[in-house]
């Protein structure tokens, strides 16, 4: 004859179901899934050993392959309120100034610069932010904390206009806190700013991304009105 169960076990066996489901939902909840992104800041992200992986939120403010000419790739720069860092793309992107973006990454080293090497399916639009403005810096400023960072600066034309094609052009100013180089990369055949028309003494403002190419420190602009000469 099959058993029956009692009304007592009937209601002990609901309220052991009852705490069980009960746990598992919160244990759901206070655990993140798996294959959750986990977004650091930018500054947090250039902390990071060489060869780690880290996701980043940042504002696009150079575009995917203005630097193309020097570095061989199609990258650009974000940055958050944190800091900024540069993206190392090896296929372009069309992605606008002011763009907000999501990436994955894994940090390394290029030339001594800081960088988050990624593929272009890592890379998620997030939406328009709105513009980013440079921060203003003295020449002698321009350095490892303000790398990966749009910047403002101002100075007199030191020297002639070096001729480094097929990488770019070099110009050098001095606010008188120290001598920045000004590295000029080329779009489409031509330099971003004017170089031709730079004269030594001459007092000019260069908004551009702080960067490092080896020991060397330097402000790299990204369109014509980057260059501002009095």
């Amino acid at each position: 004859m099959r058993k029956t169960l009692s009304t007592r076990s009937i209601a002990s066996i609901a309220i052991t179901t009852c705490i069980l489901a009960t746990t598992a939902c919160s244990s759901d909840e206070e655990s993140p899934a798996p294959d959750e992104e986990v977004v650091v800041a930018i500054s947090e992200a250039r902390g990071l050993a060489e060869g780690s992986t880290a996701t980043v939120d940042g504002v696009v403010t150079v575009a995917p392959g203005t630097f193309n000419s020097a570095t061989g790739e199609q990258g650009f720069a974000l940055q958050d309120d944190t800091g900024g860092i540069y993206v190392s793309l090896p296929d372009a992107l069309d992605l606008d100034l002011d763009t907000r973006v999501r990436v994955t990454g894994t940090l390394g080293q290029t030339a001594q610069q800081t960088v988050l090497n990624a593929e272009a399916a890592s890379v998620t639009e997030l939406g328009e932010a709105g513009s980013v403005g440079p921060k203003d810096v003295t020449t002698g400023e321009v350095g490892e904390p303000v790398e990966g960072l749009l910047v403002r600066v101002s100075g007199s034309v030191t020297k002639a206009v070096e001729d480094d094609q097929p990488y770019g052009f070099k110009v050098y100013i001095d606010d008188g806190s120290g001598e920045i180089q000004v590295f000029v990369h080329i779009v489409d055949g031509q330099p971003v700013i004017d170089t031709a028309s730079l004269a030594v003494d001459q007092d000019i403002t260069v908004t551009g991304l702080a960067a490092q190419y080896e020991t060397t420190y330097e402000v790299a602009p990204r369109s014509t009105g980057d260059l501002v000469a009095q």
